[in-house]
């Protein structure tokens, strides 16, 4: 990500928290994570700010029940798919994505 990507970013982040002001919509910006993806080395921090707060950068985070990692794997979540149901579900899915079904 380049810096002109970066400025498009934050210019937006600032233009959603003038939106929220102006149709008096609550946001808690110190709920709120920035998560680079990308397996590349990358030595600078984000620092995106919503509503004149600071994001705090995380590494992964947990989206619908799903742990989302910034390097792009799925490690550390798998565990919490293979459950007895999490099985099953898998099979119904296998079952009915094969070709021709």
């Amino acid at each position: 990500m380049n810096n002109e990507d970066m400025e498009k970013l934050q210019k937006r982040l600032d233009r959603l928290g003038e939106w929220a002001v102006e149709n008096a919509m609550k946001i808690n910006p110190s709920k709120s994570k920035a998560v680079r993806f990308t397996r590349a080395s990358v030595k600078d921090p984000l620092n995106y700010s919503l509503m004149d707060t600071l994001i705090t950068e995380a590494y992964s985070f947990k989206y619908l029940g799903i742990i989302l990692h910034s390097v792009l794997s799925w490690a550390g979540g798998s565990s919490q798919l293979h459950g007895e149901k999490g099985l099953e579900g898998t099979a119904f899915h296998n079952a009915n994505t094969q070709k021709g079904k």
